[in-house]
């Protein structure tokens, strides 16, 4: 972004980025700390995951705090403008992968109570490694202010699709072979699709940053929607 002559509007700019990235890490931490509670039947982990969703949705309303303040003591115009409002934007999809991660928490905690012994049938290993990717290079795309990499993170969207109607079929198949697995296996349907979602959210980020970068709204568009089957 282009530097200011009045120095505190520069600061309150790059505050407002800041805190959307730190709350950016954090989400990321969150999904994977609830995966691996999954994969460990680690209790602690899913407590964990569960007391700093709070922290996320507060680090949230301060995001929209910043951003009011912005509006309403700088009037920012143009590429100003369209980072105020993709802050916004981000924050809530950001926000909203907290609760995807919750969602998970909660139901590694009813697996692992209803199952101690309990162990995944399903392979949650690389749909994880490939939305957590894709969160990670849509929230650098943010902080460098670059979307060069908009349309590989919009194929790998494609790909987290394909993935979890994958990992759909290998658990209904489950279910028909074995009526017992029905209550576990719907549990890891949860997991699967709450993965699915935060591919999802980190899509709509990398359509901000486009729009942030470019000034293109891509969202509902071709290149942003999913090819046919």
């Amino acid at each position: 972004m282009e530097e200011h002559t009045f120095r505190p509007y520069d600061r309150e700019l790059n505050q407002l980025r800041q805190t959307v990235l730190e709350m950016g890490r954090t989400v990321e931490q969150q999904v994977a700390k609830a995966i691996e509670g999954i994969r460990k039947g680690d209790q602690a982990l899913f407590d964990e995951v569960l007391q700093t969703e709070r922290s996320i949705n507060a680090e949230d309303r301060h995001v929209f705090e910043q951003s009011v303040q912005l509006i309403v003591r700088n009037a920012p115009a143009a590429n100003d403008l369209r980072l105020v409002i993709s802050s916004l934007q981000i924050s809530k999809d950001l926000e909203r992968i907290g609760d995807e991660a919750k969602k998970i928490a909660k139901s590694g905690i009813r697996l692992y109570q209803s199952y101690p012994a309990f162990t995944p049938t399903v392979e949650l290993e690389l749909i994880t490694r490939t939305t957590l990717a894709m969160l990670h290079s849509s929230l650098d795309a943010y902080a460098r202010l670059d979307d060069s990499h908009a349309s590989e993170i919009l194929a790998d969207d494609r790909t987290v699709d394909a993935m979890f109607k994958a990992i759909l079929r290998e658990l209904v198949t489950y279910m028909m072979e074995d009526p017992r697995t029905i209550s576990h296996s719907l549990e890891l349907v949860f997991i699967a699709k709450s993965l699915e979602r935060v591919g999802d959210h980190a899509k709509n980020v990398i359509e901000q940053v486009v729009y942030l970068v470019e000034g293109r709204d891509i969202r509902y568009t071709p290149e942003a929607k999913p090819e046919p089957e």
